[in-house]
C-alpha cells in the first residue's frame, strides 16, 4: 500500500553554483524559484570568513535568510580560499593543517550564529609523500578537534565522503566515525551523485544505509565511475526512488542541488532543477510508473534543451583541465 503523502522534502541549492552572483542576489533568485534553503559555501565573494566585520555580515545574513524563509547549511569546499596556488590546500592531511582547522573552526562558529542545520566538510586528498597511516591519524585528530568545537557551539557536523579523497565512500565514513568513538553529532553529508559514481549498493539503498546519521544531502545526476556533477536527467540516476527513500527515512534536512560548474547559467539551471525535483518527488510518492525507455521512471521534467542535446557529455562551456573526474574540486 502506498503511504499517504507527507509534507514533502525541502529542496535547496548550493551557492557554489551561483559564483557569478552577489550572495544576496543569489538568495533572492532561489527564494523566488521556491527553494527552501541554501547550501552556503564560504568563499571570497560569499561570506568570506576571513574578511572584515564578519560578525556584522553574519548577523545581516541571518536576518536576510529569515526574511526569505530560507534554511541554511554551511559548506566548506571553496577551492582557493586558503591558498591562491594550491586548490583546497591545506587540508587536515597536510603538514601545515593549522589554517584548515582555523577555517573549519570559523565555519562552525558561523554555522552556530546563522542557526545552520549542519556544517559540512571532507577529508581532502592524501598529499604526495604522506603515507596512508599518517594521513589517517591526522584526519582523526583534526576531526576530533572539530567535534569538540562543534559540541561546544551546539552545531551538527556533516562529514562528506568524496571520490578521490582519503574518505571516499560510506564505508570510509563509517570507519572514521568509529575511530572518533561514534560522536552523536558527527553525521554524514551524502551526495546522491557520489552514490551512483562509486558505491556498491543502489542509490536508494545507500540512503537507507546511512539514514540514522543523515544530516545533509547534496543532489545531482552522475554516471557510474565518473565523478562529474551533471544536470538532472543527463546522467544515470533514477530519482523518484531516491527521493522516496529520503522521505521514507524521515529525513527533514535540506536536499541541496550540487552543480558547482554551472554558474554560467545559474538561474536557468536552478529553475529547471527544482521543476525536475518536484516532478521526481511526486513520481516517487505515486510509486512505480511509466518508464522513459531506459528502464528509469519518467518524471516528464527533463528540460527540452537538455533532452535535445543527445547523450550526456561535457559541454564546451563547461570545459576545464584536470577536473573531469572531480567536479566539486
Amino acid at each position: 500500500m502506498t503511504a499517504a503523502p507527507g509534507p514533502g522534502l525541502r529542496f535547496g541549492y548550493g551557492t557554489n553554483g551561483f559564483a557569478n552572483h552577489r550572495l544576496d542576489d543569489a538568495l533572492r533568485v532561489l527564494a523566488d524559484l521556491g527553494y527552501q534553503g541554501v547550501a552556503l559555501t564560504l568563499d571570497h565573494d560569499h561570506l568570506d570568513p576571513f574578511g572584515p566585520d564578519l560578525a556584522a555580515r553574519v548577523a545581516a545574513l541571518r536576518r536576510r535568510l529569515a526574511e526569505l524563509n530560507l534554511g541554511v547549511v554551511i559548506e566548506t569546499g571553496a577551492r582557493y580560499l586558503l591558498d591562491p596556488w594550491r586548490k583546497h590546500a591545506p587540508t587536515l592531511l597536510h603538514d601545515d593543517s593549522a589554517l584548515r582547522i582555523e577555517f573549519l573552526r570559523r565555519a562552525v562558529a558561523i554555522g552556530a550564529d546563522l542557526g545552520a542545520e549542519a556544517v559540512s566538510f571532507w577529508s581532502g586528498v592524501r598529499p604526495a609523500g604522506i603515507d596512508p597511516a599518517t594521513a589517517w591519524d591526522r584526519l582523526v585528530a583534526g576531526c576530533a578537534e572539530l567535534v569538540d568545537v562543534a559540541d561546544g557551539a551546539g552545531t551538527v557536523l556533516g562529514f562528506e565522503p568524496e571520490p578521490g579523497m582519503l574518505v571516499a565512500d560510506i564505508a570510509d565514513w563509517q570507519r572514521l566515525r568509529a575511530a572518533l568513538g561514534a560522536p552523536p553529532h558527527f553525521g554524514i553529508t551524502l551526495d546522491i551523485g557520489h552514490c551512483r559514481c562509486l558505491e556498491p549498493l543502489p542509490v536508494p539503498d545507500c540512503v537507507e544505509q546511512v539514514a540514522a546519521h543523515l544530516v545533509n544531502v547534496q543532489i545531482d545526476d552522475m554516471r557510474r565511475g565518473v565523478h562529474e556533477h551533471l544536470e538532472f536527467g543527463t546522467g544515470e540516476i533514477d530519482f523518484p526512488p531516491v527521493l522516496r527513500a529520503l522521505a521514507d527515512a524521515g529525513y527533514a534536512g535540506l536536499v541541496a542541488v550540487e552543480l558547482p560548474r554551472h554558474s554560467h547559467a545559474a538561474p536557468t539551471v536552478a529553475a529547471e532543477s527544482i521543476e525536475f525535483l518536484r516532478a521526481a518527488e511526486a513520481a516517487g510518492r505515486a510509486g512505480p510508473g511509466p518508464t522513459n525507455g531506459t528502464g528509469r521512471t519518467s518524471t516528464r521534467a527533463v528540460p527540452d534543451r537538455v533532452a535535445a542535446a543527445g547523450p550526456p557529455g561535457r559541454r564546451a562551456d563547461q570545459a576545464g583541465t584536470g577536473d573531469r573526474d572531480h567536479r566539486r574540486s
